[in-house]
């Protein structure tokens, strides 16, 4: 009997494709579907009892050479991490077009699909396409063997042996009060001022994530004895080091901190590791204008989120029997807060609901109090390329400022050597310009910030830039100084983001120098 786990396969030009590593990659294809062909309609036909498989239901094992014979358009297998799909049927459904499909044809697509969208479930929809199992092969002198697991015995009250003097591995190590648990984790790098650290705490269980550029360190473990579900963390920013403070129900002196679960105390790329959720709840919703609002999410009791500047979270639900799961990047309560305000562990989330979409009217029917699950934070930004930076443009269009707004602040309040910041915002009415009195004020007390605004349906009262993005319009906005770094972060709709990313590199910018956000 197959064993099949419980858990779209756009290609890396993806619509919805935010590259790696801080570069645009390729271009982004976005085909227009036929009539018919949304999300939504696939879930349906999904449902609609058709053998989407050609197997009449039963489940085979795959050879790599049978499925290398399909690999055509009209018959078309491909597998991710060890289940083969036919994936055939959604060709005419797949939002980036048949094409990017056809990359996967008849081999493993799971390095492609993980370079694009690891977070969705793909095992949920494409489930009715599930034709089997890859055949396993034995292993050869030439296989990679894995290490073993981590060990399952009682973590010891002593310290963890340090690492080799050279090894950039994190390390922790954790002492206790009667009342507290303390767990230290060196990360052996500085820490960016909006943290790095996501911690779990729920019936004893306790999941700690630093992530740290590109890589995770995780903690897990099976604590000895039950724990308040509350927690706090310290950081010392400039020498790497985390605190996680966890109190004890019941005072006392543990002999052990607790036993190691799957994945403890490892060190990977963050794409490597499994997506987590969290349910939350929603707290509130502010208006921001006539079709964005601001999202109030409260974590659960045990969960502590610091969201590194650039980085997503994932919201997921569950509509009509089919998981959906969305990308949204949280803001801060306000564009500009003081350095000394209280730190605030709720979640604000900038959200534009479209009517006619599958997953922002499920969010705008929820109520105070009811839930939705939320991952950790995910993508690919780094401040690194930041640190000698003078001048920084960021081009955003409609929501596409969500992440450039803790960027700005980051900006102006931690990066000395950037000395101008200067955002060009594209909309199409005056009215649907988010946040515009918040920048407006910031531009005018900060002489480091500056904020244009463009408008491609402007009244005719509108006195400022006219227009869609076009080479004229950068090449008069944007200029790189003599003499100076720069460095351009583009986050819209995926044609505006192409668009922008391809003038951008004919005004001097290398791939170096470009981020594009996740649109």
């Amino acid at each position: 009997m197959l064993n099949i786990p419980t858990q779209c396969f756009p290609a890396p030009s993806s619509q919805q494709r935010v590259s790696p590593g801080g570069s645009t990659g390729p271009g982004r294809n976005k085909v227009a579907l036929k009539p018919g062909h949304s999300l939504m309609d696939w879930i349906r036909f999904a449902k609609s009892g058709k053998d989407l498989t050609g197997l009449r239901g039963r489940l085979i094992e795959v050879t790599p050479e049978e499925l290398q014979m399909h690999n055509t358009r009209e018959d078309c297998w491909t597998c991710i991490r060890g289940l083969v799909y036919n994936v055939t049927p959604y060709m005419d459904f797949h939002p980036g077009g048949d094409e990017e499909l056809m990359r996967a044809a008849g081999i493993d697509g799971t390095d492609l699909f993980d370079q694009v969208h690891r977070w969705v479930n793909y095992e949920s929809m494409l489930k009715e396409c599930l034709v089997g199992r890859m055949s396993t092969k034995p292993i050869t002198n030439n296989a990679v063997i894995s290490p073993p697991p981590a060990p399952t015995t009682l973590v010891p009250l002593t310290t963890v042996a340090p690492p080799p003097e050279k090894d950039g591995r994190p390390r922790y190590d954790w002492f206790q009060t009667d009342s507290t648990v303390h767990l230290v984790v060196y990360a052996k790098r500085k820490i960016p001022s909006s943290g790095c650290t996501v911690v779990d705490l729920r019936d004893g269980v306790l999941r700690i994530e630093v992530l740290l550029h590109k890589m995770s360190y995780m903690i897990h473990l099976r604590l000895t004895e039950e724990m308040e579900e509350n927690v706090s963390v310290q950081t010392a920013f400039s020498v790497g080091k985390i605190q996680v403070i966890c109190r004890k129900r019941t005072a006392g002196k543990w002999a052990s901190l607790g036993q190691s679960l799957e994945s403890h105390n490892t060190f990977v790329r963050k794409q490597d590791r499994a997506v987590f959720y969290r349910d939350c709840v929603l707290v509130s919703r502010t208006e921001v204008n006539h079709n964005t609002q601001v999202y109030r999410l409260q974590l659960p009791p045990g969960t502590m989120m610091q969201v590194p500047v650039g980085k997503h979270v994932y919201l997921r639900a569950h509509i009509e029997d089919a998981e959906v799961v969305r990308p949204y990047t949280p803001v801060d309560r306000t564009l500009w807060t003081p350095q000394d305000s209280a730190p605030d562990s709720d979640l604000y989330l900038m959200i534009k609901v479209y009517p006619d979409g599958l997953f922002t009217p499920h969010l705008h029917l929820m109520n105070p109090g009811d839930s939705i699950s939320v991952s950790g934070p995910e993508g690919s930004f780094s401040l690194r390329p930041l640190r000698d930076v003078t001048h920084l443009f960021l081009v955003a269009a409609g929501t596409g400022l969500t992440p450039m707004a803790r960027l700005i602040h980051t900006a102006l309040r931690d990066i000395d050597t950037i000395r101008k910041t200067k955002l060009l915002f594209f909309n199409r009415k005056e009215e649907d310009i988010l946040w515009r009195s918040e920048l407006d004020e910031l531009a005018a007390t900060n002489k480091r910030f500056e904020v244009e605004y463009i408008l491609s349906e402007p009244s005719e009262s509108w006195s400022g830039a006219r227009g869609r993005v076009n080479e004229a319009l950068l090449k008069e906005k944007v200029s790189k100084p003599d003499e100076s770094k720069s460095f351009a972060c583009v986050c819209g709709p995926n044609a505006f983001t192409d668009i922008t990313v391809g003038l951008l590199k004919q005004l001097g910018f290398d791939e170096q120098e470009l981020h594009t956000f996740q649109g």
